[in-house]
């Protein structure tokens, strides 16, 4: 892809970075196990405000404290951000997001319950190690009423906490294949290096935009300038379970979800060890979807490769 290709001497600096890593940051071991992922994949069932308090009692069993665990009111919703800091010593900052709310219409555990059940499981894959970066997991609330949550989130920063942000992660859509990049919105220093990282795990990775499809939270943030990485699994033949009876437990194809974890729990210390170079400028422009009306597609995704 000519975006990557012009990118050449970041991802040759996130190879060598990535590669100089110790193994427990790239290695395919982790902590959490396949049984764990499926067992908090399970958690769906109910309405968005159960699906709120699972969401917060998964980061506290997976030892997020009371101190830096919490529920941030969203004027116009009733359930509230859920959000876990995880601190370093230093202020910068990455961000991973994921909606935890659902339309009526299916059961919503692939959008986005496979977003936000995974959060509490890469908190717990970087608690244990000293880390450079701040990171905070955001359940977000109202994804699907427009943005609400993560709007009113980015909102409420200040001039300073925003600076600080150096990537957002956004989780949305994830296990009904293996794991996809929407690399129109998406950083192509964050895409090479989970490209790289995939590589050195041997996990399938592709790009696929879906540009005139709908918007998911990272928009939030690509509104303030802010860096993001778009991670989901839609393609064009499987894109119509959303928002439909289809998007139930049988859409979810576990290995390939277990491997977006996988990859996710390696590629999220890289990121944090790799510095970020210096006037480095975000070039994602927010998606337009003023031609677009509905949830489902009308057009032909196009498949954008990532090359290892």
């Amino acid at each position: 892809m000519k975006l990557l290709r012009s990118q050449s001497k970041i991802a040759l600096a996130a190879t060598i970075v990535i590669r100089l890593l110790p193994l427990s940051c790239v290695a395919q071991q982790v902590a959490v196990p396949v049984s764990s992922i499926k067992q908090h994949l399970s958690l769906y069932k109910g309405n968005d405000t159960k699906r709120e308090a699972a969401l917060k009692q998964l980061f506290i069993e997976a030892g997020c404290p009371p101190a830096t665990l919490s529920e941030q009111i969203v004027p116009t919703r009733k359930q509230p951000n859920v959000i876990c800091l995880l601190p370093s010593a230093t202020p910068a900052t990455i961000v991973v997001g994921a909606h935890f709310d659902h339309v009526d219409k299916g059961d919503g555990i692939v959008d986005n319950w496979s977003g936000a059940a995974l959060l509490p499981s890469l908190f717990q894959t970087l608690a244990a190690s000293p880390r450079q970066h701040t990171f905070v997991f955001v359940g977000f609330t109202g994804e699907e009423s427009g943005l609400v949550g993560s709007s009113f989130y980015v909102k409420q920063l200040s001039s300073d906490q925003l600076a600080h942000i150096e990537a957002m992660i956004n989780l949305d859509t994830l296990g009904l294949g293996p794991t996809k990049v929407w690399i129109s919105q998406s950083d192509p220093r964050l895409v090479n290096t989970i490209a790289t990282v995939a590589h050195i795990l041997d996990i399938h990775i592709a790009g696929m935009n879906v540009d005139g499809f709908g918007e998911s939270d990272e928009e939030s943030f690509v509104a303030q300038k802010v860096c993001t990485l778009m991670i989901h699994s839609l393609t064009p033949s499987n894109a119509h379970i959303l928002h439909r009876p289809e998007d139930n437990p049988t859409a979810i194809h576990l290995d390939d979800y277990y491997d977006t974890f996988r990859l996710l729990a390696a590629y999220l210390p890289a990121l944090d060890a790799l510095p970020l170079p210096s006037h480095h400028v975000c070039i994602a422009k927010p998606v337009d979807n003023s031609s677009f009306s509905s949830p489902r597609f009308r057009r032909r995704l196009p498949a954008t490769s990532i090359p290892h």
